[in-house]
């Protein structure tokens, strides 16, 4: 049997997504937003882990133990299974309100505590250059609420956007593909506005998945 034919008999493998959600209350437009996303997962053909940050109380304040060694591979015990899930998917998911031009606080030292050495990236001996530990991961999408409009986000120069899918996209796979879903202008926008959101948020992860 050939290569192919093995691989019609058995099937695609199933994608391997991560979502990791960031909000700190239980309710609302962004929660709502997750929501879809984890239901339209549930029914594709991938397989699927969930980090909610609030839920589970994570602590996203580097210490001055982990600043002193962190060009030390590896993390600590409490991070190795976040770690174990960066390195297990193809894909990952950001759901999360965007405050003050970019991510919360939270999902920010979630960055800074878990994508480390050893796991997100290395740094070889007279290296000057980091190097991407991450070559798994050949997606990346956001799934983000803004209060000010598309124009102003623009103009500020789109912090957030740029966090993910210039630096976090750089200890990924060189060929990663990012997706920017995006609501502006949440505090104006009328009831369908938000509803015609959500629908669209839903049909886009279960397009980009069932397949």
């Amino acid at each position: 049997m050939g290569v192919l034919d093995r691989w019609r008999r058995i099937g695609p493998r199933p994608r391997k997504v991560l979502v990791v959600s960031c909000h700190p209350c239980d309710h609302g437009l962004l929660v709502a937003a997750r929501d879809r996303v984890l239901e339209a997962l549930a029914t594709s053909h991938v397989e699927m882990r969930h980090r909610d940050l609030y839920a589970e109380g994570f602590d996203p304040t580097l210490s001055a133990d982990e600043h002193a060694t962190h060009l030390e591979p590896g993390v600590g015990p409490a991070l190795r299974s976040h770690a174990d899930d960066l390195t297990w998917c193809d894909t990952v998911v950001f759901v999360y309100p965007t405050w003050w031009s970019g991510q919360p606080a939270m999902l920010k030292g979630w960055f800074d505590r878990v994508w480390a050495s050893g796991v997100a990236w290395e740094l070889p001996d007279g290296a000057d250059r980091l190097r991407p530990g991450l070559r798994n991961v050949r997606r990346i999408v956001a799934v983000t609420t803004h209060g000010s409009n598309k124009l102003t986000n623009a103009a500020q120069g789109e912090g957030g956007k740029r966090t993910l899918f210039r630096s976090v996209r750089a200890m990924c796979h060189p060929l990663t593909r990012c997706h920017w879903w995006a609501f502006y202008g949440v505090d104006v926008r009328s009831d369908d506005d938000r509803r015609a959101w959500l629908d669209t948020i839903g049909e886009r992860t279960r397009s980009m998945f069932d397949r």
